[in-house]
Formats: C-alpha cells, sequence, structure tokens
C-alpha cells in the first residue's frame, strides 16, 4: 500500500517544480522508518533498550559513571594518576541476570540465625581432616553463638555434615551451619577459576554474589588455626569507616623479602600487598561496590601474570581502592615467612600469635616444628572436650 502510493505521488509530480524536494522527503521517511525497525528489533532482541555493555571497548577496560567514562586500569605509558570510580559499572543486561549466582545451600542446620557472627571456609579436594580443624578452633576458643557457612565441592558434602553432626549436643547448640557447593560463573571460565592457584581458592572471591542473605562475614582459609576467639578479630568491624568493606593483613612486613614489591607485574595494595588467607568481609558494602563486575576483566586483563591466583585479583582492586581496606595487625595471619629468618611480625610479639596461618604446607612440613606441632595438637583435641 505504501509503495502505490508512493509511485502515484511519483507519477503526479514528474514534471512538477518541486519533484526533487519530494524526491528527498521521500527519502528521508523511509530511512527514519528503517532505522526505528532497526532500533526496536535490536532491543526486543537484547531484552533492554538503555543499558549498553561497556566493560571493553578496543580491548581496553571501562567503567561508567554519572554520563562520563574513566579507565579501569591504565595502559602502558598512561599516567598513574587516572581517575578511578567505584560506582556500578552498566553491563549488558543478558550479562548481568546471567552472573548472577543464585545458589541453594545443600545442607542447613542448627540453630540457624545470620544475625551471629558469620565464619566461612572453603573445602576441596582431600582436605576434609585440615578443615574439620580449623573449625574445631573457632568453636573451641569461642564462648558465644557462631554461624558457620562453609562451601565444599559435591564429595566432601555429606562427608563435612556427618563430621559436625558427629559433635555433641552441648557443642552443636551454640553453632549454626549453611553448606553450600563450590559455584562458580559459568560461560567458559568456570574451570579456569574453579583451578586458579589452588583448588577452589578462588570460591571467596564471589562469596558476596552467592551469600546474598549474610551481611558480614569472616573468612579464612582451611589451613588457618584460631589460638583467641573469634570474638575479638570481629571487633575490627566497629573499627571500619564508612568507607571501608574488608579488613585484611599485608602480606609482608619486611620490604627486603616482600613478593609483591619485588616482583609483582601487576598493580597491588601499597606497599607490601594483602593477604588473602584471613578477610572480614563486609558482604552488603562489597555488593554496593559492585565487587562481582570487576572480577572478569581484571582477570582477563591479567590472567598471565596472576602468581597468587585470587588473591591478587583482590591486591588490584585494592590497588586502585585503598580506602575501601582496612588493616590489620599480622598476629591475625601468622605464617612461616614472620619467623622464617627472623621475627618480623611485631604486633605478634607484643600480643601474642592470634591466628596461624600453615601456608605452603607448613602444617605437615618439619622445617616448621611450631607450625605442625600446634596443628597436630589442635586436630587430636576430641569435640566433646571442648569448652564453650
Amino acid at each position: 500500500m505504501l509503495g502505490f502510493y508512493t509511485i502515484n505521488i511519483m507519477i503526479s509530480s514528474f514534471h512538477s517544480k518541486k519533484f526533487l524536494s519530494r524526491v528527498a522527503r521521500l527519502l528521508f521517511f523511509f530511512t527514519v522508518i528503517i532505522v526505528l525497525i532497526m532500533f526496536l528489533y535490536k532491543n526486543l532482541k537484547n531484552g533492554n533498550p538503555v543499558i549498553e555493555n561497556n566493560l571493553s571497548q578496543r580491548g581496553k577496560l571501562y567503567q561508567q559513571s554519572e554520563g562520563k567514562t574513566y579507565k579501569l586500569f591504565p595502559t602502558t605509558g598512561e599516567k598513574e594518576s587516572t581517575k578511578y570510580v567505584s560506582e556500578k559499572v552498566r553491563r549488558n543486561y543478558a550479562d548481568t541476570k546471567s552472573s548472577k549466582l543464585i545458589v541453594k545451600p545443600s545442607v542447613r542446620f542448627g540453630s540457624y540465625n545470620v544475625g551471629k557472627m558469620t565464619v566461612s571456609v572453603v573445602l576441596c579436594g582431600d582436605r576434609l581432616n585440615q578443615t574439620i580443624t580449623t573449625l574445631k578452633s573457632a568453636v573451641a576458643l569461642n564462648k558465644g553463638y557462631l554461624h558457620f557457612v562453609l562451601t565444599a565441592d559435591q564429595p566432601n558434602i555429606k562427608l563435612l555434615e556427618e563430621k559436625i553432626l558427629d559433635w555433641p549436643h552441648k557443642v552443636l547448640q551454640k553453632l549454626s551451619f549453611e553448606i553450600y557447593p563450590v559455584t562458580f560463573p559459568t560461560g567458559g571460565a568456570e574451570v579456569e577459576w574453579r583451578k586458579l592457584f589452588k583448588l577452589c581458592a578462588a570460591q571467596r572471591l564471589f562469596l558476596p554474589e552467592i551469600l546474598q542473605h549474610v551481611d558480614s562475614l569472616l573468612y579464612v582459609d582451611n589451613d588457618v588455626l584460631f589460638l583467641r576467639p573469634v570474638a575479638d578479630i570481629w571487633r575490627y568491624f566497629s573499627q571500619m569507616n564508612t568507607s571501608q568493606m574488608v579488613g585484611m593483613t599485608p602480606e609482608s612486613e619486611d620490604s627486603a623479602t616482600g613478593w609483591y614489591n619485588r616482583f609483582a607485574r601487576h598493580p597491588f595494595f601499597e606497599p607490601l600487598g594483602l593477604n588473602s588467607g584471613v578477610m572480614l568481609m563486609n558482604l552488603t558494602r562489597m555488593r554496593k561496590f559492585q565487587w562481582h563486575a570487576y572480577l572478569d576483566p581484571i582477570f582477563k586483563e591479567y590472567k598471565l601474570k596472576l602468581v597468587w591466583g585470587d588473591q591478587d585479583i583482590i591486591n588490584i582492586i585494592f590497588h586502585h581502592h585503598p580506602d575501601k581496606v582496612l588493616v590489620f595487625g599480622c598476629e591475625w595471619n601468622y605464617r612461616p615467612d614472620h619467623c622464617m629468618y627472623t621475627s618480623v611480625c611485631k604486633s605478634a610479639e607484643r600480643t601474642g600469635v592470634a591466628a596461624i596461618h600453615g601456608s605452603r604446607g607448613a602444617f605437615f612440613e618439619t622445617k616448621q616444628p611450631t607450625f605442625k606441632a600446634v596443628f597436630d595438637i589442635m586436630s587430636s583435641v576430641r569435640v566433646c572436650s571442648l569448652q564453650l
């Protein structure tokens, strides 16, 4: 019908002086119609007419805020004074929807209350006994209620539940547990995330997304043993200012032996980096910060330079946002590095070791007899003898 109308106009005005003017109008009319059709088709297909994917443009990483575009990470040769922002990264609706890690706990038991002090541990592979020992150390010294959020691979979920439920009722009555299956984003990089550094270690990066109902928690590696009550480190949450969303210890106390300041090929938290074995995490603030939006771009950008895996990703983020971190004493993350050659953890000398971290297999090597002795003693302690 539209074509017939157009032909009639052209015939009737063929000898008219306004012929060229009418042709121009018709061409403009058809162009507008085609553009509108293409616009509607594109938005119906993508499911959102407004939000654009701005995470990657010409191979560089960007972040948008208040209508302006800033580089998320400076490329070689650019000034380090590049402005960084932490507002929401504008993302494609489909990408945002698929990135949500909606996971239900496989097991939940105990006097459940998310308002309690919450401790999170990840278990994969053959570290069941080591993980149980970590949990025992937390329970043994704590007088109040504790809530545990545990993440485990499928073979360990049932074993973990059985081991815990074998504890006496007097111990369990002040504890509660959620056990989740290990979960990583799908879409091609799932295997890489799972095997990044140690098996399943990168799970901690996705806890803010997985645990939508949890406000704050204390994450510890499964080779950390508490020598002081969890309540003592939990108090650091009250010391955070309104900007800070995590609490961590330095990776090193000594620049002469520090790893990041000497060898890192990527940005890191100044001056000596952060160790992720013990982390106070305000998940609510991390979600508001849009933590999950940083992970994939950083992983892709620095993939071949991440010697310490997820810990390096954490350092890269907080290199650009140092105001988000509360740094507390190394006595809460005491590792073999602190006493290998000489004592470098001065806070531990003053107040004693609060949590011992058997990194690099220190609990099972004769090279670190003190670490091994502490683990052996805690591992042999019968849960029924624990005083709550």
